[in-house]
């Protein structure tokens, strides 16, 4: 069981951005990790796209699940996981997650933000904690 994916997204109009994301893709060949990384990103921006406001979801995408939690205020979640990690605790992580960004980044900052700009730190260390160690790993 594996998280691969944790993004922060704005849904806004026109368009879904990027605010803010982490990567596990260690477990992926060397030469494959910058094209699997960009496949999550454009995966993350296209189902948040695809949800409306207030809706959460998980999306079967190749072999991952993705879920993904759309705030009515626009704020996104989307973690990309194997498909054996239970979707009640992505879910759960969503919202500890987006609640907390909402708290440290400006509303104001999210329209324009985009994870040069975004100061918010916490995603490697959720995406590490919530990682399950199986025997032998």
């Amino acid at each position: 069981m594996r998280l691969y994916s944790l993004s922060v997204l704005y849904k806004g109009d026109p368009k879904v951005h990027l605010l803010k994301a982490a990567y596990d893709v260690s477990t992926f060949n060397f030469f494959q990790r910058s094209s699997v990384q960009e496949f999550m990103t454009f995966t993350s921006q296209l189902i948040t796209e695809r949800s409306a406001l207030g809706s959460r979801a998980s999306v079967k995408e190749q072999e991952y699940l993705c879920h993904v939690y759309v705030r009515s205020d626009g704020l996104a979640g989307v973690v990309i996981a194997d498909t054996e990690y239970p979707p009640r605790v992505c879910f759960t992580l969503l919202d500890k997650v987006l609640e907390e960004f909402s708290r440290q980044v400006s509303k104001m900052d999210w329209p324009s933000g985009s994870p040069t700009t975004i100061s918010y730190s916490a995603l490697d260390g959720y995406l590490s904690k919530y990682q399950v160690q199986t025997p032998g790993t």
